[in-house]
């Protein structure tokens, strides 16, 4: 795990999730369905939640979609699902919340975005109404302030005191200070009607890398409040993974952040669970917390034109995620363990070594043999046509002899040896 230092933050509890304190890094997703529809949106919950999803969000948006929040919370219990759900509230929130009392006690949080509460006198009854039900039913706030809706009255008069100053700061300097004063602004106003600090999160999105680590960083330095991570509107494909690990793995490995999401725009007809693994992996490779057995994989080069190895790390890192919510409670600590899928002799061996237990296929014209690596030792070379299925059978039985209740103790051991020979 990494050495960074985590930020301490007041704990808030979600339900059954814990957020900030000595808590781990919460996983969070949003549905893209209309919730109105209950059966559409109870699916893709289901699917968020077994993708590994810890919270999930949902748009309550309309009495449509206010008036079966209960009913999908309903539905979700009784398949199992136990998954908070968060409600995303913006300009009619303190209406819905307060006439549909049904669907204020189904939610675990309330999102509620400080620019789109409403307008002047007006913004600090709404506030209240959403607060007071809030308090009413025990439920956790997120104050989340968004650089595409800030509070126009707040940036208006923080510009004019900005042009007043003897040196100007840049305009987007007095951006990212709006969108901080707006946050702890808006949580003190929380707090003074009665809203504990431990049931408040924070979170202030904007869409580009450096601003977000800016207003991060001065937010930690500010408050202790627990605060939720993601870049907003980060984009599609590869540009949204890399901005959004761009920028959340600098703050978490400072240690700041106590939940994230990476908000992805999935491709036509894509998988919305993307971004569910996309925040696993992140948190992983930070060596933050564990999710599934990792798979080192090497890319391929002049000596490896077969796709054997790459068809089986693909075939194997699928398995391996596909049995991770059995083997969670048959295996613990099995999300640690560590396979290698190397394609030629040049670094195989030697990374297979360092895995728990690792392969080394030949190369283009290379002898068809590929021997196998447990916990640092050279077992057994496999032959011929059925190495992929000989492989998977090693793993699967190398999961069962060392990850079983009793034998976590060995596996451990064996951790620290290969860590110090490495």
């Amino acid at each position: 795990m990494t050495d960074a230092i985590r930020r301490v933050s007041r704990q808030v509890r979600v339900g059954p999730v814990r957020i900030g304190g000595d808590a781990p890094i919460v996983v969070q997703s949003m549905t893209n369905t209309d919730t109105a529809d209950a059966g559409a949106t109870v699916g893709q919950v289901v699917d968020l939640w077994r993708a590994g999803s810890e919270l999930v969000r949902i748009t309550v948006n309309t009495p449509e979609a206010a008036a079966q929040v209960a009913r999908i919370r309903e539905r979700l219990d009784a398949l199992g699902c136990d998954v908070p759900l968060v409600g995303d509230f913006h300009f009619n929130g303190h209406r819905l919340l307060t006439r549909y009392p049904d669907c204020a006690r189904a939610l675990a949080k309330y999102r509620i975005n400080p620019g789109n509460v409403g307008r002047g006198a007006r913004r600090d009854e709404q506030f209240a109404a959403m607060i007071e039900v809030a308090l009413r039913h025990d439920a956790a706030v997120r104050i989340g302030v968004n650089w595409g809706s800030l509070d126009a009255e707040l940036l208006a008069r923080m510009m004019d005191e900005n042009a007043r100053r003897p040196t100007p700061l840049a305009s987007a300097e007095v951006m990212r200070e709006a969108l901080i004063a707006s946050a702890i602004e808006s949580a003190a106003q929380a707090r003074s009607l009665g809203l504990q600090a431990e049931r408040i999160v924070i979170s202030c999105k904007v869409s580009g890398v450096q601003d977000l680590i800016a207003v991060y960083r001065e937010l930690a330095r500010r408050c202790d409040y627990a605060l939720h991570l993601g870049l907003t509107e980060a984009g599609m494909g590869s540009k949204g993974i890399v901005a959004s690990s761009a920028a959340m793995a600098v703050l978490l490995q400072e240690g700041i952040g106590d939940t994230i999401r990476v908000s992805l725009t999935p491709e036509p007809g894509g998988d919305r669970t993307r971004e569910v693994l996309v925040a696993q992996e992140l948190l992983q490779s930070l060596g933050l917390r564990s999710f599934a057995p990792m798979v080192t994989a090497c890319p391929g080069c002049g000596r490896t034109t077969s796709t054997v190895f790459q068809e089986l790390a693909d075939r194997i890192q699928n398995y391996l995620r596909a049995q991770m919510p059995a083997w969670r409670e048959l295996y613990p600590g099995v999300a640690e363990m560590r396979v290698a899928v190397m394609g030629c002799v040049v670094n195989g061996p030697g990374e297979s070594r360092h895995a728990d237990i690792g392969i080394s296929l030949p190369g283009t014209n290379e002898f068809p043999v590929a021997p196998v690596y447990v916990d640092g030792e050279k077992t057994v070379t496999l032959k011929g046509e059925r190495i992929p299925e000989e492989f998977m059978a090693l793993v699967e039985e190398y999961v069962r002899r060392n990850f079983a209740p009793g034998a976590v103790r060995h596996r451990q051991e064996h951790s620290i040896r290969i860590k110090a020979v490495s």
